[in-house]
C-alpha cells in the first residue's frame, strides 16, 4: 500500500476538477452505465466533493458516499443539505476496507480513485466492491488507465500529452514535471493500471459481463457485475 495524499488540504482543487467539463462527461457517462433505479441503493468510492454522488442521489434510493478525507464528506454533506437531498450518506474510509455489510448494495460506483492505490490496493478495493455488491449488483468506474511506459504505443501518447501539456504552461508546469519525476523515481506518483490489466483482475475477483473501454484522453471506464445466486 502506499502513504495516502493528505486529501483535506485538496478540497478545493478536487472541487474545481469535478466542475471542469471533462469530468462532468464523464460522470454522465458512468451514471449512463451504472443507471441506477429508484429503489436501489448506491455506494460511491472516493466520492470526494460529491461529482458522482449529487447526481446519483437524483436517481437512486440513496447513495453512500465513501471517502477517506473527513474535510470531503463534510464539504459533500453541505452540498447535499443545500440541494435538500436527504438521501447521502458520508462516511469516511477506505476503498480498500469499506464498512458496509454483505451484499448491501444494488451498484457500486467510483471514479479517479483507484490509482492512488497500488496493484495490491486495487485488488482488495475490487474485493470490496464485490462483497458489498448483492448477487446482480453492478460495478461501474472510470479511472486513469495508461502506465508510464514506451512499450506501448497509447502509453506513449498519452505520457507526451501530459509532458507537452505541463510546458506549455511554463516555469510552473515544468516545476510540477520535475516534482512529479521525482515522485515517480520514489515510487509515490499515482498508479494507474491499463485496461488490460483491469479486465483480468476484475475476472479475477469474480466479476462477469467485465466491459473495459478506453477514452480519447489518459481515462477509461469499467463496468462489471457480481453474478447472480
Amino acid at each position: 500500500m502506499t502513504r495516502q495524499k493528505n486529501w483535506d488540504a485538496h478540497v478545493a482543487n478536487a472541487e474545481d476538477v469535478a466542475r471542469s467539463p471533462g469530468f462532468q462527461a464523464l460522470r454522465d457517462r458512468i451514471v449512463e452505465m451504472a443507471a441506477p433505479q429508484p429503489h436501489e441503493i448506491v455506494v460511491d468510492v472516493g466520492s470526494g466533493t460529491g461529482l458522482l454522488t449529487l447526481t446519483l442521489a437524483q436517481r437512486a434510493q440513496v447513495v453512500w458516499a465513501v471517502d477517506i478525507a473527513p474535510l470531503m464528506g463534510s464539504y459533500l454533506s453541505a452540498k447535499a443539505s443545500s440541494g435538500q437531498m436527504t438521501n447521502v450518506e458520508t462516511i469516511t474510509a477506505s476503498a480498500v476496507s469499506l464498512p458496509l455489510v454483505d451484499g448491501f448494495a444494488d451498484v457500486v460506483v467510483s471514479n479517479y480513485c483507484f490509482h492512488h492505490v497500488d496493484s495490491t490496493g486495487k485488488r482488495r478495493a475490487l474485493a470490496e466492491a464485490y462483497r458489498v455488491l448483492r448477487p446482480g449488483g453492478r460495478l461501474v468506474f472510470g479511472d486513469m488507465m495508461f502506465r508510464v511506459s514506451m512499450t506501448d504505443a497509447r502509453d506513449r501518447a498519452v505520457v507526451a500529452a501530459k509532458v507537452g501539456s505541463m510546458v506549455r504552461r511554463g516555469p510552473a508546469g515544468i516545476l510540477r514535471l520535475a516534482r512529479n519525476g521525482v515522485r515517480f523515481a520514489g515510487g509515490r506518483w499515482e498508479h494507474p493500471a491499463r485496461a488490460d490489466w483491469w479486465e483480468r483482475s476484475l475476472a479475477q475477483a469474480g466479476f462477469i459481463e467485465v466491459c473495459v473501454e478506453t477514452l480519447e484522453h489518459e481515462g477509461g471506464i469499467a463496468f462489471a457485475k457480481r453474478p447472480d445466486g
